[in-house]
């Protein structure tokens, strides 16, 4: 998971992506599944190649909105009593030098690369607060 997965505590906070997003993206998938079934039942009727052409974009549609749900389900991020772990970056409170605050929520590690939280997540602000309590703070529980 991380180059040296560390011992960061006690799981605090779980901030998953929002249900909103899940809501949008369960709703264009059911709708362009209906869609398709729709377009494939034209082209079954009419015989016209323009209701395959329609099926196969619907069809299109419905993959990538479900890849791209699968994948934004894996971008969780962990809240532990020392430290946060998102995908491969696991940094413990002391090794955070800044949090910039908005959509999406930026952190700058003292050592490598800045790297960005999806917007998408639960709780963008508060998550982005109480990482900078920590950090502030100094303090590792």
């Amino acid at each position: 998971m991380s180059e040296d997965h560390k011992d960061l505590g006690r799981l605090v906070a779980v901030h998953p992506i929002a249900p909103l997003y899940i809501q949008r993206a369960i709703f264009i998938a059911v709708l362009s599944f209906i869609f398709f079934l729709g377009t494939m039942a034209g082209f079954y009727l009419r015989q016209n190649a323009i209701y395959f052409l329609l099926a196969t974009a619907f069809l299109l549609v419905y993959l990538v909105t479900m890849l791209s749900l699968f994948n934004l389900r894996k971008s969780v991020v962990k809240v532990y009593e020392r430290g946060i772990e998102y995908k491969n970056h696991s940094l413990d409170w002391s090794e955070i030098a800044s949090v910039t605050e908005g959509k999406p929520v930026l952190i700058t590690p003292k050592s490598g690369m800045s790297f960005e939280l999806p917007s998408t997540i639960s709780g963008p602000a508060a998550l982005a607060r109480n990482i900078r309590f920590h950090v502030e703070s100094g303090s590792g529980s």
